[in-house]
């Protein structure tokens, strides 16, 4: 089998998934199928190896407990005090159920790991919410499928637990090279809706006579009330990671262990939640850990049948620059991104990659937040967004598809806007972690 006979995994895993096979089983199928053909017999140790080392991997641990801590989160009713505690800062703002939304995007995505989750608790929230109140339907879908999104470029994110030990990145780095990416992108949302909201006040009428005006006192005291759980929560998971104080399976323990503590605080714990939570939990994590099996698995035989000494002989013989070749690689993942969830992305095309980036001299930290950048920017893209059918699941019917691609691309622009400034300037992605590290 030569070399570029690797390549055709990939026309074949496509035809796989095409197919209507699950994902996983795809890259099961198409690593021993390749991997028979290349060494025989011998094909089943390399990929049984496979299966002990994802089952060895202790940073894998930490995704059932993050799964568990959105699950949980999602069903306790912290996102309704949040947005309740939001809207009576914004209110009377221009745009100000979107902006609420956008935040508490941001400050949900923080706390749970989950980007589905996310989206579709803030959707069910905040969606009659600004129906009842006349918002534009396009600006209703952009901001919850944009805000839902945000759950990929601010940490914790199940994507990220995969890809750092993929690209053998520290996981607490890569949260710590999110944080500003994610929040400059989250700002630049809340400006383009207070702008658009200003210069056309009826895609968000502002009804200014709604409710009585509470005193700032008030506002701070149910504010600190709906805020200071979820900080102390979002500190035990990613500052204690940042700080080097944690490793991921420990925070997330600390997060699974601290929402389940919130929901009693609230007195919303019941054993039907706790339940319920732990099912949700199984389901997602079986999906996430066969899909990285099968992605490792897709991994080990492209490499040892030489698919990665033929991508650099061919990219050398071709003179592509250095940056031509992370051009290609953002390119490959953002068109990947239309067909593939996010996590089957990362395993199929960084193992390939960060070998290329690492010898062109770019700083793997800084690229694979890149990367991250792209996926969900791909995440939002019609017409195959995820984050739209998401939408689509929770919305009522009166919110049409064409409604939902209008309005994400807007947001899909300052997607791009963070991404250019993250390629201009990459001390956004590096400067924390270099400083943690010091």
């Amino acid at each position: 089998m030569s070399e570029l006979s690797g390549f055709w995994m990939f026309p074949v895993l496509l035809l796989f998934i095409l197919g209507g096979f699950p994902i996983a089983l795809s890259m099961i199928c198409t690593a021993f199928i390749f991997g028979y053909m290349a060494f025989g017999g011998a094909a089943s140790f390399q990929l049984l190896s496979q299966i002990e080392s994802v089952a060895g991997n202790t940073v894998l641990a930490a995704v059932p407990l993050f799964v568990f801590m959105g699950a949980f989160l999602e069903k306790s009713g912290i996102a309704s005090r949040l947005l309740a505690a939001i809207h009576l800062w914004t209110k009377r703002v221009p745009g100000g159920l979107a902006l609420s939304t956008v935040i508490m995007g941001a400050i949900f995505a923080a706390i749970s790991g989950v980007v589905g989750a996310t989206e579709a608790v803030i959707g069910l929230l905040t969606v009659p919410v600004m129906l009842k109140h006349a918002y534009d339907k396009r600006l209703i879908s952009g901001t919850v499928c944009a805000s839902g999104s945000l759950g990929t470029v601010i940490p914790p994110s199940i994507t990220v637990i995969v890809l750092g030990p993929v690209a053998n990145v520290s996981v607490g780095d890569l949260f710590a090279g999110l944080l500003f990416p994610g929040l400059i992108m989250a700002l630049l949302f809340g400006i383009y809706i207070l702008v658009i909201a200003s210069i056309n006040p009826s895609l968000a009428p502002r009804d200014l006579d709604e409710g009585p005006r509470y005193s700032f006192t008030y506002k701070l005291k149910v504010t600190a009330a709906a805020f200071i759980p979820p900080a102390i929560l979002i500190f035990a998971v990613l500052g204690t990671i940042m700080m080097g104080i944690a490793t991921p399976t420990e925070a997330a323990a600390l997060g699974a262990l601290g929402s389940v503590l919130l929901s009693i605080c609230y007195r919303s714990f019941t054993l039907d939640l706790l339940r319920s939570a732990l099912m949700n939990t199984l389901l997602i994590t079986t999906m996430i850990l066969l899909i990285v099996l099968g992605g490792s698995m897709f991994a080990g035989v492209f490499f040892a049948s030489g698919g990665m000494q033929a991508i650099q002989g061919i990219l050398t013989n071709l003179g592509v620059p250095g940056w031509g070749v992370i051009g290609l690689i953002l390119l490959l993942a953002f068109l990947a991104g239309f067909v593939l969830d996010l996590i089957s992305v990362v395993l199929i095309l960084i193992p390939i990659s960060i070998p290329l980036v690492t010898a062109l001299n770019f700083d793997p930290i800084w690229f694979c937040i890149v990367f991250l950048i792209v996926l969900q920017t791909s995440y939002l893209t019609p017409p195959m967004a995820p984050s739209i059918f998401y939408l689509r699941a929770v919305a009522p019917a009166e919110i049409t598809l064409m409604h939902m691609y209008k309005g994400v691309l807007p947001f899909i622009a300052l997607q791009f806007i963070t991404l250019a400034l993250v390629i201009a300037f990459p001390e956004i992605a590096t400067w924390l972690p270099s400083k943690l590290l010091d």
